[in-house]
């Protein structure tokens, strides 16, 4: 396998990185064009549009022409440039970028757990790479500080749901605005269309863009990158013209004396249009977000040799223009096209506005997936498109939901100044939390100096809640609309975290002592029965109160007992051989062992692999290994407060490549001569008897045992409680994905066991 074969296989590490070949780079380069940069390429179709609205449109003139393209070019060059491709970008967590994932960098440093089940096993990952660098005082201190504090912890949780909540607030806006600013430029050379016309088009757009997500980022991406390269040519290329022939002094607004001169003389006015400045960088947390789909070094590459220097063209011709036409301001980018190629730049606008909303979904998508994984979102269908490129994934449930919202929207407002004003405020805000996350990040994992630190949060975060401020007077003006679908977004993901960790608080507390239920056996008329018994828990020790409630309603369980935990892990991604840990639970006659079953936030909980089949084949692994292992002291056979757990009760965990077990040890093959041979196979077995016992259960049958835990508030409870538990958790419960699903257990052999807990 050649290096750029690898890298597309693995994902896009920065460990792979190092071996990737040129050629690899310039074509995951050329891909984010279509799916990393469209968002961000099409912004010239209304920023001096929103920033040009209200009471400053009365002062326009060469002055404040100069001064928005000051603003503009610094902004891009100091918050996408500076930030973002220089200091961010270097922060991924194994190649995946976004809010989460600084958050979970910050989790495995800094101790923050806030995913049940996690192990000191975890930390052996070879996804959890943590800095070998020595403590410095400041990180060392503030660690403690968080570990000291759970509420700090908690609102660190909320921060980052806000910001992630306004990222798929960002996700609904983008798609809207993008199309119905492209599409309302026909209304330049046909002005007797009507709004109506435009609002039906847009949303015919946009229908069919989220009607072709099924077809996966990577096809998605070589369809759409050379729309956004013609884009970005034809824009430049224009803004050139336009430069040269309107106003060649434009050049002077690089420098930030225009800037600053602007913000004096405009006073309230010129602050307020900062909300529209800052749409020129709405795109630069969609590129971070989708780091995963390629490359760090292949997202720089594009947009420093071509994004960059060909928005900046743009702009400044469209200035230029300006400064000749100042009454053309509220259609300044299509008036500013030369009559001769109008309508070929229309149609390359209107396709570039389709591919621009491309960035935005594939970052929503990411997102949901991390907030599965790390039970802040109910887990939903996630399908990976590509099977040559990881972490290129299609939402079904989400892209429907975002694609009705973004009908909503367009024929909701129905004005892009209103959407701009909603836009701004929901990029702001998700940038600012991004910097907060980069500081932490630059202290507790980094190791860097308290100077260094102040600085970027100082610079960064000022230029950042100033343009915060300006959006926040926009609220009535559509600003409103990002922080209700944050508010809702936000009120799913905490009361679904809420419930999953009361409910594992309510499992941890009723666990089960295995010696209690064995000790009922003989009034309880408790038997075993042939074949082996796989229950789901949400413990990754211990014996789960499903198990209690089972047997006691039916005294009588499997001949093999198999207590599986399907559970996250705080990395992205868990390879196959680290995938299965098992240990046993009680004596050896008990026949009663663990699984844990992992997975990172990126992972593909498979659908289509036989489980139980690698499930037997790593037990008779651990078996067979556990034999030339010395057996365990009554000393550590103990009990812990009455119940058994992996830690306390088992011998020291082995973790197995269960891929290669089954194809090159125990092929599922031998299980089946077992059957048809088993006198002949018995004498020739280099099985021990105990592996023996496995294979018969096996041949048996097989049952899953899936718990189905109600969660009910108490009495004493808030009305709010009630209505999150008793309602909406409730709701949520009942349609996410269970753990049988993504493990494709046959219906026929699931056994399903309900209980209701208080919280």
């Amino acid at each position: 396998m050649n290096p750029s074969e690898e890298f597309l296989e693995h994902g896009m590490s920065q460990q792979n990185l190092k071996r990737t070949s040129c050629a690899t780079v310039l074509t995951l380069a050329y891909q984010s064009l279509g799916i990393v940069y469209g968002d961000l390429s099409t912004s010239p179709l209304y920023v001096y549009k929103t920033t040009f609205s209200g009471k400053l449109r009365l002062k326009e003139n060469d002055e404040e022409i100069f001064g928005v393209l000051s603003l503009i070019i610094w902004t891009f060059t100091i918050t996408a440039l500076f930030k973002y491709v220089f200091i961010v970008m270097s922060a991924d967590d194994n190649g995946e970028g976004g809010t989460f994932a600084l958050y979970s960098l910050l989790c495995r440093h800094a101790k923050l757990s806030i995913l049940p089940n996690q192990q000191a096993t975890d930390e052996k990952l070879s996804a959890y790479t943590t800095q070998d660098s020595e403590e410095t005082w400041l990180s060392s201190h503030l660690k403690l500080f968080i570990e000291k504090h759970p509420r700090f912890q908690k609102g660190l949780l909320i921060f980052v749901l806000l910001g992630t909540c306004m990222t798929i607030g960002d996700g609904v806006i983008t798609p809207a605005i993008s199309v119905f600013s492209a599409v309302s430029g026909v209304q330049v050379k046909i002005k007797e269309l009507h709004d109506n016309y435009v609002v039906i088009i847009s949303c015919v757009i946009l229908v069919v863009l989220f009607s072709i997500q099924h077809h996966g980022t990577h096809r998605v991406a070589f369809m759409f990158a050379p729309v956004v390269a013609a884009w970005l040519l034809c824009i430049s290329g224009i803004g050139i013209y336009n430069i040269f022939h309107w106003n060649r002094q434009i050049y002077r607004a690089l420098s930030p004396f225009y800037m600053l001169k602007f913000l004096k003389t405009t006073g309230l006015e010129g602050w307020m249009s900062l909300g529209g400045v800052v749409l020129s960088i709405t795109g630069v947390e969609a590129m971070y977000a989708a780091l995963g789909h390629f490359s760090a070094l292949s997202i720089k590459v594009a947009f420093t040799c071509l994004v960059y220097p060909c928005l900046i063209f743009a702009y400044m011709g469209e200035a230029a223009f300006l400064s000749k036409h100042h009454h053309a301001i509220q259609d300044s980018f299509y008036k500013a096209i030369p009559e001769t190629v109008f309508w070929p730049v229309f149609i390359v606008a209107t396709f570039a506005a389709i591919v621009g909303s491309q960035a935005v979904i594939s970052a929503t998508f990411s997102i949901v997936s991390q907030c599965c994984a790390l039970n802040c979102f109910p887990p939903v269908k996630i399908v990976h498109t590509s099977s040559r490129i990881y972490g290129q994934i299609y939402v079904p449930e989400v892209n429907w939901i975002l694609m009705c919202l973004c009908l909503a929207v367009t024929i909701g407002l129905r004005d892009i100044d209103m959407m701009g004003h909603a836009y701004g405020l929901a990029i702001t805000t998700v940038m600012f939390v991004t910097t907060c996350l980069m500081t932490l990040v630059m202290v507790i994992v980094w190791k860097q100096g308290i100077i260094k630190a102040i600085i970027f949060l100082v610079l960064f975060g000022s230029i950042e809640l100033l343009y915060i401020s300006a959006s926040y007077c926009k609220i009535p003006e559509g600003g409103w609309i990002p922080l209700v679908l944050s508010f809702a977004f936000m009120s799913v993901m905490f009361t679904w975290n809420y419930g999953t960790m009361k409910k594992h608080e309510f499992d941890v507390e009723n666990k089960v002592s295995m010696s209690k239920i064995l000790s009922l056996g003989p009034c309880l008329g408790m038997v075993r029965v042939p074949g082996i018994g796989i229950i789901f828990s949400n413990l990754a020790s211990g014996v789960p109160a499903i198990f209690g409630h089972f047997v006691t309603n039916l005294p009588a369980f499997h001949q093999v007992l198999v207590f599986v935990c399907v559970k996250s892990v705080q990395v992205p991604c868990v390879s196959d051989n680290e995938r299965l840990i098992i240990s046993r639970i009680g004596p050896k006659e008990y026949r009663m062992f663990c699984c844990i079953v992992r997975y990172g936030y990126k992972d593909l909980q498979q659908e289509n692999y036989n489980f139980e089949n690698k499930l037997v084949s790593a037990i008779i692994q651990f078996v067979e290994i556990e034999e030339s292992d010395p057996a365990p002291t009554p000393e550590e056979l103990c009990m812990d407060g009455g119940n058994l757990s992996m830690e306390h009760l088992a011998v020291s965990p082995h973790t197995l490549n269960n891929s290669c077990y089954i194809e090159k040890s125990f092929p599922f093959s031998c299980v089946l001569r077992v059957k048809k041979n088993e006198n002949d196979h018995l004498q020739e077995s280099p099985y021990k008897d105990e592996s023996m016992q496995i294979l018969r259960a096996k041949e048996s049958g097989v049952t899953y045992i899936l718990g189905h835990s109600y969660a009910e508030a108490k009495k004493s409870s808030s009305i709010l409680k009630k209505f999150a538990i008793d309602v909406v958790y409730a709701f949520l419960s009942k349609n996410c994905r269970d753990p049988d699903v993504y493990l494709n257990v046959a219906h026929t052999s699931l056994l399903e066991v309900g209980m209701v807990y208080h919280v």
